[in-house]
């Protein structure tokens, strides 16, 4: 029996991927030929999707993208001994793409059957948890501390530093919550995750539990991704019948339980307190801090609040060791990050690598220059909040400090790339449209700061006393970053003084001309 792997990730489903494993099937029914078709995630080759490939003896090889209508020239050409078609890419591990990457969060993501238990065990899941077991919550809040990883949802805050300031709170009640309210836009990498390795996300909960001393924990997932949900459920399911959750977990000590909570779509519950809030069934809005979420979160108790990304980095933390994934990065910014390549760029998808390498070599090695073919002109980092990169600054190692000294963020590793068609005051307008759109409205400056700036922004693209708007904006975006409650009201000013900074002719305008 031949083992062929299509991805059930929503990316390949969207352009196929069912028809395609459906097209398989009916191929192998007709020869006579037994094939095992095995629904993994997605390896993030998204130019590649739908991405085939066939267990041979040289290892899986890769074919596509593959549609329906391609199935049947795949046989034809010995596709399930790995024989040579145009679609074929080789052995999936040799593609360099692939090979030139630091791939440890998603070192199973598109390797393993996602819902497979076995699977998981057989490619190192559960070590990290067996470990932890054997440790004292101190121990595993300084391993993680040791090791140098911060969080991976933005704001890069030591996770070890996180855990350990819940561990000594006061109070026996304390939750953890993974915050997979994936909203900026150009990212990916949390979907694909829960999607390809859902049983790493379980784990690492459990984990952080431990850590923490709590019991009970939500994943908060945001509406839109429905596949994301279903198989988060479905392996929150199973690992309850695995004694993976529930009463005494692993036949430990300890017990814990996992609930997934869908968000309603808003882009502000991506902040942790405005999460809390919907969490509880309030309506998203942020709170003030103090108190920290980690003394006073969910429900007025302790919390532990992680992305996914993070999560996913403290499996490899504990499964190898501190010093092991320290190994890994620059400076401050130890280990790897995911950075998600969108927009205009001809090889779009996930790219797992550690700090250090910098902005024009991901843009060239990886997203191998953009998809019009045409000059590169910007490049908007961390999300519809980041920075617009010009490429004078692609010589910028993609790591925090960096680019915190340049004006600019990693966020949650978004790279959405523009060519030199791009009309930046229309991106500087978007800026503070979206804020405008998604503020909670509870704090001044962000509710009102974003309406003023879209008019302010629009004065200036009319030609209306252009140099007294410009003196304005300025006024009000640092207003907006010095006044806001949260980081919606106070990094909306980010991409737009990028604009103001690096491509301010594009606001200069004739009197008259949009």
């Amino acid at each position: 029996m031949t083992t062929v792997y299509v991805p059930r990730d929503s990316s390949a489903r969207s352009v196929g991927a069912d028809e395609v494993a459906a097209a398989i099937e009916l191929r192998a029914a007709r020869q006579n030929t037994v094939v095992e078709v095995v629904r993994n995630g997605s390896r993030g080759m998204m130019w590649l999707e739908p991405l085939v490939e066939v267990v041979t003896a040289r290892g899986r090889v890769a074919y596509g993208p593959v549609t329906s209508d391609d199935v049947a020239g795949l046989f034809d050409a010995g596709f399930l001994d790995g024989g040579a078609h145009p679609l074929g890419h080789g052995v999936t591990e040799q593609i360099p793409w692939l090979a030139e990457q630091d791939r440890l969060t998603f070192s199973r993501v598109g390797v393993i059957d996602p819902l497979s238990t076995e699977d998981y065990q057989a490619h190192g899941g559960l070590v990290a948890l067996r470990r932890a077991l054997a440790m004292t919550p101190q121990q595993i809040c300084d391993e993680v501390t040791a090791s140098g990883l911060r969080g991976r949802g933005g704001a890069g805050f030591p996770t070890g530093v996180k855990w350990r300031t819940v561990l000594d709170a006061p109070g026996i009640e304390k939750f953890v919550v993974c915050n997979a309210d994936e909203g900026d836009s150009g990212t990916f990498a949390d979907r694909m995750l829960m999607e390809g390795d859902p049983f790493m996300l379980i784990e690492a909960m459990v984990v952080s539990a431990i850590a923490v001393d709590a019991r009970e924990g939500f994943v908060y997932i945001r509406s839109e991704y429905p596949d994301a949900v279903a198989t988060m459920r479905a392996a929150i399911q199973t690992a309850y019948q695995s004694g993976w959750l529930g009463p005494r977990v692993l036949g430990s000590d300890h017990d814990f339980h996992l609930e997934i909570r869908v968000g309603a779509g808003a882009y502000i519950c991506g902040e942790e307190t405005a999460m809390l809030e919907s969490l509880e069934g309030k309506r998203g809005v942020v709170r003030a801090k103090p108190p920290l979420p980690a003394i006073e979160g969910l429900f007025g108790r302790p919390t532990v609040i992680n992305n996914v990304l993070s999560l996913a980095s403290v499996l490899v933390v504990l499964a190898r060791g501190a010093e092991f994934y320290r190994d890994f990065g620059v400076g401050r910014s130890r280990g790897t990050q995911v950075f998600q390549l969108a927009g205009n760029v001809a090889r779009g998808g996930i790219v797992e690598t550690a700090f250090g390498i910098t902005l024009g070599q991901m843009l060239e090695k990886f997203a191998a220059g953009s998809a019009s073919g045409r000059p590169i002109r910007a490049v908007q980092v961390g999300g519809p909040l980041g920075a617009y990169m010009t490429p004078a600054q692609f010589d910028l190692a993609l790591d925090y400090e960096t680019f915190a000294d340049a004006g600019a963020m990693l966020g949650h590793g978004g790279i959405v790339v523009f060519d030199d068609t791009v009309d930046m005051a229309v991106q500087a307008r978007f800026a503070m449209e979206f804020c405008a759109a998604e503020s909670c409205g509870k704090c001044t400056p962000c509710r009102i700061g974003a309406v003023r700036g879209v008019e302010v922004i629009d004065r200036i693209i009319a030609g209306d006393d252009t140099a007294a708007n410009f003196t304005l904006l300025e006024d009000l975006c640092e207003l907006m970053t010095d006044g806001s409650l949260c980081a919606m009201g106070g990094l909306t000013p980010m991409p737009v003084r990028s604009v103001l900074r690096h491509f301010s002719e594009d606001l200069y305008r004739p009197k008259g001309v949009q």
